[in-house]
């Protein structure tokens, strides 16, 4: 069989599975938590029922009794599963720099498709609720989303030998990754009213199943996979593998080693503020005074996930004119100015329009991921993607923790609080590109001998199977 050497496919398959569930995920947990704590059934007669106060202050308490404690279900979730999930994300693909790439992209699939599976049976069998928290804790065994990136965007980094084609095709990955997920967003209001939770469930796993027999039986490998050595203990790897992260930061001079911690540094909190900022807006929608139904919450996701592709356009054209750090700040402002419109959003119209703002808010990612990649050699690509995977599930669990716990406070009183602090923490990093500059005068003399050392694959002469 002939091998393929892409992971787009596997990543939009991804997305398009993920979406097809996520937007689902707050809203079963939303309505269950209603049955129990309301022992009414949850209205879905049209977009306003639940906003109808019909037993006056009681609907009111109602209301934010379960806002709060759907809030604080996804932090017990973030809780239990990031742990496990960052563990994983730092040994594999740093791992993946010796014995390939593919373990890192194929392990997350596996945890993904048990999470699903899990969740079926939940919503298939009306099984505990909590037992979800436990499904979560599980599949993270297997890595998470930042583990899959990781080894992709490493995968990448292996084939690519061109800085700005890498850039590009790192910008690809998150276009594809709006492209299919707004797609599913869509699909999937519909089919939840059509069908209910289980066959969004079920068809999702389907996806996912077939993506994993297309990691596992047509992607090919990306690195010589070596051997491994005879006789050596689990303890002594793992301590050749933290030798091979450290050696991405103390390897190079002072100026690069700075370089690489700010770009760092910049992307984590800035990863913070990104999925923190906007973990909560689901819950916003479902809220007064917008209650929203699930066909709103649908379109919402999808048009949320179309910034995937405004920001692949508007990189496309941008990084042929501007330098990457002004992408980066223009990204970061794009983000910053449409948390604060979501802050103040009270009707359905603004709410569409608050995603206008935010059109170039992913910019930034690619972009930094890139400009790492530059500076360390191919043969550190998987330790590089491995911190940088790490430090990004762990801002972004961190961020879901944060941000869960302060809407469970704030909902009563303002629930646009989460936003407008999400946007403060962005000046930031924005406050701290200033500093990029000032480390990156021997950037250029430094990366061409660090890429001397690749063990990669050329390009045009890639083994057929």
């Amino acid at each position: 069989m002939r091998r393929l050497y892409f992971v787009e496919p596997i990543v939009a398959i991804y997305a398009f599975a993920g979406f097809l569930v996520f937007p689902l995920v707050p809203q079963y947990v939303y309505r269950r938590l209603w049955q129990d704590l309301t022992n009414s059934t949850y209205p879905e007669s049209d977009n306003s029922s639940r906003c109808t106060p019909t037993n006056g202050s009681n609907h009111s308490n109602h209301q934010e009794e379960v806002q709060r404690a759907a809030s604080l279900f996804s932090l017990y979730t973030e809780l239990f599963s990031s742990i496990p999930s960052l563990t994983v994300t730092l040994i594999l693909v740093s791992y993946s720099d010796q014995y390939g790439r593919k373990i890192t992209i194929i392990l997350p699939l596996v945890g993904s498709l048990v999470y699903t599976l899990s969740f079926l049976a939940v919503s298939f069998f009306e099984l505990n609720l909590y037992l979800l928290i436990v499904a979560s804790f599980v599949s993270s065994l297997f890595g998470g989303i930042g583990t899959m990136l990781g080894g992709c965007f490493a995968y990448i980094a292996d084939m690519c030998e061109d800085g700005k084609q890498k850039t590009l095709r790192m910008a690809g990955v998150d276009m594809v990754i709006g492209l299919l997920s707004g797609v599913a967003s869509i699909s999937t209001g519909y089919f939840l009213r059509a069908a209910g939770f289980n066959w969004p469930f079920f068809t999702s796993a389907l996806f996912q199943l077939a993506n994993l027999l297309y990691a596992v039986l047509i992607l090919g490998e990306s690195r010589v996979v070596e051997t491994p050595e005879e006789g050596v203990s689990c303890g002594m790897a793992l301590q050749k593998l933290v030798k091979g992260v450290q050696q991405i930061f103390v390897g190079g001079s002072r100026n690069r080693n700075c370089l690489l911690g700010l770009l760092i540094t910049i992307f984590s909190v800035y990863t913070f503020a990104d999925m923190g900022g906007l973990s909560m807006v689901t819950l916003y929608e479902l809220n007064e005074p917008l209650c929203w139904s699930e066909i709103l919450i649908g379109y919402g996701s999808a048009l949320s996930t179309t910034v995937f592709l405004t920001s692949f356009a508007g990189l496309s054209l941008l990084s042929r004119c501007l330098p990457d750090v002004v992408i980066v700040l223009i990204g970061m402002l794009s983000l910053c100015s449409g948390l604060v419109f979501v802050a103040f959003a009270k009707t359905t119209l603004m709410m569409f329009l608050a995603r206008i703002p935010m059109m170039l808010a992913v910019m930034p990612f690619p972009v930094m991921r890139s400009m790492m990649s530059k500076v360390v050699s191919k043969s550190d690509q998987g330790a590089l993607f491995a911190c940088v995977a790490f430090l990004e599930s762990l801002s972004s669990n961190i961020g879901l923790a944060v941000f869960s716990s302060i809407y469970a406070t704030t909902v009563a009183w303002y629930p646009g609080f989460n936003f407008l602090l999400a946007a403060s923490l962005c000046i930031i990093p924005i406050m701290m590109l200033g500093l990029v500059n000032l480390f990156r005068e021997d950037d250029s003399e430094e990366t061409e001998p660090l890429l001397s050392g690749a063990q990669t694959i050329p390009s045009d002469d890639l083994p057929v199977a």
